[in-house]
Order: structure tokens, then sequence, then C-alpha cells
């Protein structure tokens, strides 16, 4: 599979599960995970030129996959690229190739020149991002940039009108879609801006979505960054939970010794500066360690100081996140906060068991 797109996920997929590996997880499918890296990899060397069976490209190098709208496949494998760059940068390897090894930085710059392409270094000098430099698609086939603005024009204009009247016209649009990224030039990079040559000139949510998440990672230089691999972050410190027994009616609380069912191990997962100050990132790991399920959880968190996702909140407790009900044995669910401090405090105020006839409560 040399494809990756809207409604193709499959490289997607094999790209996910090479993560699962290279965090050293999911061994006990290994047989099956290592064919789906196998594809994954297969995908990255198609599209750098260096596998078996390459992407075809233009004589300018941009990746071709079709006529209609090819840069939806460009922005969506350069996103692929980025990832999996950065994937092996965390796990410390590179990608055999039919060539030999690739190094994680050559799939990293390579879709960089995919995006230089697109913002305008290619053979006609065009920006195929609306409003982007100084020469880029003027006749977008949309029909909101094709209308002229309710601020300029307040004169009704009817759906038929519109498009008699206006997206019929051979002007430049009157309303500026800032941002859009069109369909892209043909395999020989010649490009016809015209409103009805929808093959080209049609913007898609689907080539701004990839790029959008290149653009965000080429921000930040080619230093690597690291995708959650532990292979590379500082050795996880797990947090001290001596739950307390939470008062339930007709029951005596007692202490909740340290093989407590419930298990919590925090860790840093990355971290960036901004502003002068240093953000971390948070993964909080809550395990089921009892051979009965999990039926319900409130969690006490202290000395949180940003956003927190992953939890659902009652007042100062925090329980089972919307969609989980409860937590089979052997089982973690994870929930992740942002801010500018040293881990949170987090512990077990509460949980239940279920068992035959009822819930334990602890």
């Amino acid at each position: 599979m040399s494809e990756f797109s809207w409604d193709v996920k499959y490289a997607g997929v094999q790209v996910l599960v090479s993560k699962l590996l290279m965090q050293g997880r999911g061994r006990q499918h290994a047989v099956v995970f290592e064919k789906y890296q196998q594809k994954a990899e297969y995908f990255m060397c198609s599209c750098i030129g260096k596998g078996g069976r390459n992407v075809q490209r233009t004589p300018g190098g941009l990746l071709y996959r079709q006529r209609w709208n090819n840069l939806q496949f460009v922005t969506s494998a350069s996103f692929l690229l980025t990832v999996y760059s950065d994937y092996l940068s965390s796990a410390r390897k590179s990608v055999n190739c039919a060539v030999g090894n690739v190094a994680p930085s050559e799939l990293l710059s390579f879709a960089k020149s995919q995006v230089d392409y697109i913002l305008g270094d290619n053979p006609r000098a065009t920006s195929y991002m609306v409003g982007y430099g100084n020469n880029y698609p003027r006749q977008v086939h949309h029909r909101a940039s094709s209308i002229v603005s309710i601020k300029v024009d307040p004169s009704f204009v009817s759906c038929r009108g519109g498009y008699a009247t206006w997206f019929s016209r051979k002007a430049s649009d009157p309303n500026l879609l800032t941002g859009a990224t069109v369909g892209g030039p043909d395999a020989y990079d010649n490009f016809a801006d015209q409103r009805d040559n929808y093959e080209q000139t049609e913007p898609a949510t689907y080539n701004n979505a990839p790029l959008l998440g290149v653009l965000a990672r080429l921000s930040g230089g080619h230093s690597g960054f690291n995708q959650l691999l532990p292979v590379v972050l500082p050795s996880p410190k797990p947090i001290a939970t001596q739950p307390t027994p939470a008062q339930q009616p007709k029951t005596t609380p007692t202490p909740v010794s340290s093989s407590s069912p419930v298990s919590i191990e925090q860790k840093m997962t990355t971290s960036w500066n901004a502003k002068g100050r240093t953000y971390y990132r948070y993964s909080t790991i809550v395990t089921n360690k009892s051979t009965k399920t999990l039926k319900s959880i409130n969690l006490s968190i202290s000395n949180v100081y940003g956003p927190l996702w992953g939890l659902s909140r009652s007042g100062d407790k925090y329980g089972f996140p919307a969609w989980l009900n409860s937590l089979p044995a052997g089982k973690s669910f994870e929930f992740v906060y942002i801010h500018s401090a040293p881990p949170a405090d987090v512990s077990v105020s509460s949980y239940s068991l279920a068992y035959r006839g009822g819930n334990l409560l602890q």
C-alpha cells in the first residue's frame, strides 16, 4: 500500500501499530504486528523513492497519485513521514529500505520538500495555498469564495444566481479563501487556475488537516521530538498511592494496604518551552490489579495547575472517563494533564469491586 487518504487508512494504522512495537508493547501479537510494521516501512520507502516499487513523482519532485485533488495524497503522506520520523528518532532506529538503511532525518527532510513544493518551491513558482505568497490560485472551485461578501454588497443572492452570476465568472475570487489548499498540479507540474477546473482548484479539509500537522512539526526544527516512546524518556517515578477508604453507610473504614487492587503510575511524556516557561505533559495509568471488575473509582488529585483530559469530574473527585463504565481485571485506563510543575498528587479515595451478590466497597 502506497496511499494514505481520507478513505484509505491502512498506512495510518500500520504506523500506529509500529509505534506499539517501538514502545516495547504488544509483544504477544508480535508476529502480526511486525507484518504491519513491514508494510508501514514499505510505505515510507515508496514515498522517498528508495523502495522496490516507488510512488510516481512529477518532474518537479511532487508525489503524484491521481489527477483529481492530488495534493490530498501529498499532505497525508508527508504527515505520516513526519510522524514516523519522530517515532524512529525516539527509538533510535532507522528504516530498512530496498536500497539500504534510511535515517529518520531523511524522512522528515523529504516531507519538508513536499511542503516547500506546495508553498511555491516548484517549476511554476506557484503556491497552492490560497493567500500564501504572491502567486496563488485566484479562481478557487468554491461557491462562497466566488461570491461577493455581504459586507461589500448586501444584495440577496439566490442559489441559482450565485452559480450563474458569480460562480461562472472568469474573474478572481471576490472572497479570498485564505489558507485553503487546492488540488494542485498534474503529473507534469502544470496547473490551470480556472474555477470550473475542479480537479485542480477545488480545496478540501482533508488537504489542510494533515498539512497543519506537518507545519506544526517543522516549526520545531530538526532536533527530534519524542513521541511518547519510553526508550528515551526518564524512568517513570510511580506516585505513592495509599488510598484512604471513603465513608460508606454501615461500613467501618479500614486503611487500604500496599496490596491495593488499584495501582497508579505517572510519567512525564514530553516537555516544551513557551514564553520563558517550561510545560510538561504527564501520562497517568490507572490499573485494576485485582481479579474482579472495578465497578467505580474516586480519585483525589491535587497540585495540578493546567488542563486535564480523560476523567469525569464530580466536585473535587474524579472518576472513570465518560466512555468507561467499569474496568475489567488486569485492564488500565489513562488520563493526561499539562502544567508547568512537577507531577500532581494522585491517589485513590475509594473504589468498588464487583463480586457475586453485589459490590465490595473500599
